[in-house]
C-alpha cells in the first residue's frame, strides 16, 4: 500500500513519523545517549586529567628552577622538591592538607582578604595561605626556593613561577605556564629566550626595598643597575607592566616579603641549611 497517509511497518503513519512530538522524541533520545557517553568519558578520564596536570606543574616547576634535564622523569626529578605552606602575614610555615589549593582558597571569604586599594597584582583576593617549593641538594641544604605568582597583565591574569637562589635574593629564573597574551607580543613572556634575561638578576636593593624591573625597553649596554633591570617586550607595555606590578606585589609586604624574611632569619641563625 501507498499514497499519502500510507503507515510504515511499524503501524505508524508518515504523518505521525513527521509529527514534532516524535521530532523531539528522537532529538532528546540522541541527546541524552551523547550526554551518557560524554559524561561516562569525563569521568573515567579524571584521574588521568589530574595526573597529567600534576605533571606539568611539576615540570614548569623544575624548568623554571633550572633543575630540569630532557629525558628525565619529571615525577622521580621532583622527589628532591619538598612543597610548605606558608601563612602570608606572618611568614610562618602552617600544616595544610596536601589537596589544598591557595587559587581556590582565595574565593572563600573565610579563607582569604579582599586586597581593596592594595591589589597592585589585580588579583582582588589573596588567600591567607600560599604553597612554596624548596628544592634541596644532595646534603639537605636549600638549593632554589621556588614561589607561585599570578597577576593580571594586558587581557588575562597570568600564572607562573618564580625561582630564588639560596641567598633569596638572586633570580634562578622564571616561568609561565599560563597566560592569555597576545601571541607574539605579551605571549612572548613564555619566550625561553626572554625568560634567560631574568637569570642572575637581584631583587633588593642594598637597603632592602624592592628594585627589579622589567624596562619598557632593551637596557642599554653599560646602563648602571644592570643586576635590577631587565630587557622590556617590544610592543609589550601593558604586559610588562603587569609583569612588573605581579612581582612588586608577591615580593612584597602583602605577598611573600615576610616569608623570605623570616626564611632568610633561619638561614642565619643555622635552622634552615
Amino acid at each position: 500500500m501507498s499514497g499519502a497517509g500510507a503507515g510504515d511497518r511499524r503501524g505508524w503513519s508518515v504523518a505521525e513519523r513527521e509529527s514534532i512530538g516524535n521530532t523531539l522524541r528522537v532529538a532528546l533520545g540522541v541527546c541524552l545517549v551523547c550526554a551518557v557517553v560524554v559524561s561516562t568519558a569525563a569521568v573515567s578520564l579524571r584521574p588521568y586529567q589530574a595526573e597529567n596536570r600534576l605533571a606539568f606543574r611539576q615540570l614548569n616547576i623544575l624548568q623554571t628552577a633550572g633543575l630540569y634535564e630532557p629525558g628525565m622523569d619529571v615525577s622521580a626529578a621532583f622527589e628532591r622538591i619538598e612543597r610548605r605552606f606558608v601563612e602570608l602575614d606572618s611568614g610562618e610555615y602552617v600544616e595544610r592538607e596536601d589537596d589544598f589549593d591557595p587559587l581556590r582558597a582565595a574565593r572563600d571569604p573565610s579563607q582569604s582578604i579582599n586586597l581593596g586599594g592594595e591589589d597592585e597584582a589585580g588579583i582582588r583576593r589573596r588567600s591567607d595561605v600560599a604553597e612554596v617549593f624548596i628544592a634541596r641538594d644532595a646534603d639537605g641544604g636549600i638549593e632554589r626556593v621556588i614561589l607561585p605568582v599570578h597577576g593580571y597583565g594586558l587581557w588575562s591574569t597570568m600564572f607562573g613561577f618564580l625561582a630564588l637562589e639560596p641567598d633569596l635574593n638572586t633570580v634562578a629564573g622564571i616561568g609561565f605556564y599560563e597566560h592569555g597574551e597576545t601571541p607574539g607580543l605579551g605571549g612572548e613572556i613564555e619566550n625561553p629566550r626572554w625568560q634567560a634575561n631574568w637569570e642572575g638578576k637581584r631583587l633588593f636593593d642594598e637597603q632592602g626595598r624592592f628594585a627589579l624591573r622589567v624596562e619598557r625597553g632593551q637596557v642599554p649596554d653599560g646602563a648602571s643597575n644592570l643586576e635590577h633591570r631587565v630587557d622590556g617586550i617590544s610592543g609589550a607595555t601593558l604586559t610588562t607592566r603587569g609583569v612588573n606590578n605581579m612581582l612588586r606585589f608577591w615580593l612584597g609586604e602583602r605577598g611573600y616579603g615576610p616569608y623570605l624574611e623570616r626564611l632568610g632569619q633561619r638561614i642565619d641563625a643555622g635552622e634552615e641549611s
